[in-house]
């Protein structure tokens, strides 16, 4: 997917813990583990929203379009 997620570098700059980051967004540590390896197909606006207050963030530091081969919208 030509979206990846570096939400693992903001937490580590921030010195927060994945675990902590939860519990201050109301998030499951199993949803925010799905978001973090890449492997959710959709992030509400909400909780990206709350992601960004926590870290103190832009959905933009979070997700980066990488254009490379693997294009879906061609099938």
């Amino acid at each position: 997917m030509p979206i990846s997620i570096h939400l693992d570098e903001i937490l580590k700059k921030q010195k927060i813990t994945s675990k902590e980051l939860c519990s201050i967004i109301s998030i499951t540590e199993a949803n925010l583990s799905i978001l973090r390896s890449g492997k959710a197909k959709a992030i509400r606006f909400e909780t990206l929203e709350k992601i960004c207050q926590a870290l103190g963030c832009s959905p933009g530091d979070i997700l980066k379009y990488e254009e490379g081969d693997n294009n879906e919208m061609d099938d």
